[in-house]
């Protein structure tokens, strides 16, 4: 197939895109067989979908890169020789990740119902290392800030975007909710796994996680995933309290109770 042809049948794909893993699947594989001749042409038919659809398609776009990324570091993984270096479409959804995040969230609220499953796709990826914390967290904190001005937004300033965003038919209302149900049930499924891709040069024999080098997250791809995973349990730990205290000594007291009483009961 020509450059022109491979382009014509993406963007036919990107706008028959959505919900289902099916259809998210079919277009992912032809990102993935058509990069390396037209990697880049693809890559711009992508950002300028996600300019011309509709909110919905946008957001069924993100999901649709959120399953390009991974697939694309699955490739790294399985590829030899130089091909390793190349992390495919995921060097352009990073450089690209705030402009997506605009499209599919759109300034106004008219980007509200889009702006719940990019976060949980953005966090997503951070805790994965899937694109640099550092990249996510500004596109995050972008996020938030637009939200907090939108909110501050007085009550005749919200009737007036109101207005100038035509609302949505009672189809197109279901048919987002049953969108919005099928992917959040694919994001819940996928959420606690963590990358197999990082460190894909000791892609071997798993060790003991004692023998495993210690890395850092400045490591990048040699990062590990044992210790990309203590981190993110090490952010969401509380710090040491009372009621540690209160925990570890009722343990202790049940582990080895005191002179004269009986042993815990192991029933």
């Amino acid at each position: 197939m020509d450059p022109f042809e491979v382009r014509m049948q993406f963007l036919a794909l990107l706008r028959r895109l959505n919900a289902s893993q099916q259809s998210i699947q079919r277009v992912v594989g032809f990102a993935v067989k058509y990069f390396p001749g037209c990697g880049e042409d693809l890559w711009d038919c992508i950002v300028e979908e996600c300019q011309k659809g509709s909110v919905n398609s946008r957001i069924n776009i993100l999901y649709f890169l959120d399953s390009l990324c991974e697939t694309c570091l699955l490739v790294k993984t399985r590829a030899k020789g130089q091909d390793r270096e190349s992390n495919l479409y995921v060097n352009f959804v990073a450089r690209d990740l705030g402009k997506i995040v605009e499209n599919v969230v759109p300034k106004g609220r008219q980007g509200l119902p889009n702006l719940v499953s990019t976060r949980q796709i953005l966090q997503s990826w951070r805790s994965k290392r899937v694109i640099d914390p550092q990249t996510v967290d500004e596109v995050l904190t972008s996020l938030n800030d637009r939200q907090l001005a939108l909110d501050a937004t007085n009550p005749s300033s919200s009737s007036h975007h109101q207005h100038q965003h035509a609302p949505l038919s009672r189809n197109e209302v279901f048919k987002r909710i049953e969108e919005d149900r099928e992917r959040h049930k694919r994001l819940r499924e996928r959420r606690w796994v963590q990358p197999i891709t990082h460190n894909p040069s000791s892609y071997h024999q798993p060790l003991l996680a004692s023998f495993m080098p210690l890395t850092n997250t400045g490591d990048g791809a040699q990062e590990l995933t044992i210790d990309i995973e203590f981190e993110n349990e090490w952010e969401t730990t509380s710090d040491w309290n009372e009621d540690d205290v209160e925990a570890a000594t009722e343990e202790a007291d049940l582990c080895f109770p005191a002179e004269g009483e009986g042993p815990m009961d192991l029933s």
